[in-house]
């Protein structure tokens, strides 16, 4: 597979149509990338910000609301209209930390698992294609620039998720607290 045409320009020198044609790209890619998880969260009344906090809570069992709050970087009353409704329609759970009970400690609870699971078959295709298509030189570009759109405290967040999971004493499974 040889190189796209214009891959030699000095990217150093970017017009402004080509970094136009950065954002197209992106918000077409997005577009595409969340329709089919869109259309399985709104069939359940969600929406993305449901998704996310799924994902995360996911990625990091025993995660705590603080912790949750510092990667997607929003408020404690935005996530309250989320996570609430996750927890009472037993998508996640919710328990008191064992060392410090101010804690909140999230997990998925099996329907939230199969959720997730379900959420992420569905993008893991888009992915999966796209990266095959790519090949393993633009696959690492990609994420070399998707790095490169972080800030530092997005970047920071990334690496602590691109670290194995912290062992913690799990909860009793089903122990909730409001």
């Amino acid at each position: 597979m040889g190189a796209p045409v214009g891959a030699g320009r000095n990217l150093l020198f970017l017009r402004e149509e080509e970094l136009r044609l950065a954002q197209d790209l992106l918000f077409f890619g997005y577009r595409d990338f969340t329709a089919g998880a869109d259309q399985i969260l709104a069939e359940l009344g969600m929406g993305r910000a449901h998704h996310r906090v799924l994902h995360f809570v996911g990625r990091r069992p025993g995660i705590t609301v603080g912790e949750l709050l510092g990667i997607l970087g929003i408020t404690k009353q935005s996530l309250a209209r989320v996570l609430n409704p996750l927890v009472e329609q037993d998508y996640v759970v919710q328990a008191t930390g064992r060392n410090d009970r101010r804690q909140r400690l999230l997990s998925l609870t099996p329907k939230g698992e199969a959720l997730e699971r379900r959420l992420f078959e569905r993008q893991r295709e888009w992915v999966m294609r796209a990266y095959r298509e790519a090949g393993p030189v633009a696959v690492e570009g990609f994420r070399r620039v998707m790095r490169g759109l972080m800030g530092p405290e997005a970047r920071a967040q990334l690496e602590r998720l691109e670290q194995p999971a912290p062992a913690r004493p799990g909860p009793p499974p089903l122990a909730r607290t409001g």
